[in-house]
C-alpha cells in the first residue's frame, strides 16, 4: 500500500517532519510518499494562501508518476479536500477531518490548538462543513506562526501547551487536537502538561487511510464528487502554458 502524504506548503523541511510522523504511524508494508508542492507560500496562514494551496495540492498529486492507493491532506483547516475526491477515486483523507473525528471517540469534546488566531475561522469553517463542530469545546491559537514551530521548538511546546491546559480547565476539553501539520511529534509533550488524550491528525490521517484502504472502499462517484468534465481550460496548468509560448518564441 502506498499513501500519498501532501504538505500544503512549500517548505522542504516541514515536508520532512510530516513525511517522518506518518512513517512512524504507518503499519509494516505501508509505504509513505511525503509530497511538496512545485508552487505557493511558505507557511499557510489565511484564506488566499489555502486556496493557493489547495490548488498546488491537487497538481501535485496529478504529477505523481506512480500508482497510490490514498491521499492525506497534510494542512489543518486547509481547502482542496473536495478537488481531490473530485479527481480520483482513492480514499482522501484530510488531517483536520480525521484528528476531530478520531477524538470524538476518546472524550466528550474536544478542543483543536492551532498557530495563529487568523487561522481559527478556517479551522472553525472546516468543521462545520464536516459535521464534526458540535462537540468541538473551542480552537485556540497558540499565537506562533507556522515557521517559528520549527524555528524555536522550546518556545513552540511551552506555547501549544500553555492553550491545551486552558482548553482543558477554561472550556472542559476532555481531548486535544494539534491543529497544525507542522505540529507533528508534539503530542506526546502536551500529553504530559494536561493528561488528556492528544490528536496528531497526520498519525490520525494515516490510520484511517489505511483503514479504509483494507476495507476496499473508495470515494462515491456518483454525485458531490463526480469526476471534472471534461472541458477546455484556458492557460491551464500555467507550467505548461509557458513551456508552449517559450517553444513558440524559439
Amino acid at each position: 500500500m502506498r499513501i500519498l502524504v501532501v504538505n500544503v506548503n512549500t517548505t522542504e523541511s516541514i515536508t520532512g517532519s510530516i513525511g517522518a510522523q506518518a512513517r512512524g504511524a504507518a503499519s509494516p508494508g505501508t509505504e509513505i510518499a511525503a509530497l511538496t508542492p512545485s508552487f505557493g507560500a511558505e507557511s499557510v496562514e489565511g484564506n488566499y494562501e489555502s486556496h493557493l494551496a489547495a490548488i498546488a495540492v491537487m497538481e501535485a498529486v496529478r504529477e505523481y508518476p506512480e500508482h497510490f492507493d490514498a491521499i492525506v491532506q497534510a494542512g489543518y483547516g486547509e481547502h482542496g479536500r473536495e478537488g481531490l475526491q473530485e479527481l480520483f477515486d482513492v480514499p482522501v483523507v484530510d488531517i483536520t477531518e480525521a484528528a476531530a473525528s478520531t477524538a470524538q471517540f476518546l472524550g466528550r469534546t474536544y478542543s483543536v490548538v492551532t498557530t495563529l488566531d487568523r487561522t481559527i475561522p478556517l479551522i472553525e469553517d472546516r468543521l462545520r462543513l464536516a459535521g464534526l463542530d458540535s462537540r468541538c469545546a473551542s480552537v485556540r491559537a497558540s499565537g506562533l506562526p507556522v515557521l517559528d514551530l520549527e524555528g524555536d521548538p522550546a518556545a513552540a511546546v511551552d506555547a501549544i501547551t500553555e492553550e491545551a491546559v486552558r482548553a482543558v480547565r477554561d472550556d472542559r476539553a476532555e481531548v486535544i487536537c494539534l491543529g497544525c501539520g507542522g505540529m507533528s511529534g508534539l503530542a506526546d509533550r502536551v500529553v504530559e502538561r494536561t493528561g488528556v488524550p492528544v490528536v496528531d491528525g497526520v498519525t490520525a490521517a494515516v490510520a484511517i487511510a489505511e483503514s479504509l484502504v483494507r476495507l476496499g472502499l473508495t470515494t462515491s462517484k456518483v454525485r458531490t464528487y463526480a469526476p471534472p468534465r471534461p472541458k477546455a481550460m484556458t492557460n491551464w496548468p500555467p507550467a505548461a502554458s509557458r513551456a508552449r509560448l517559450n517553444s513558440t518564441v524559439d
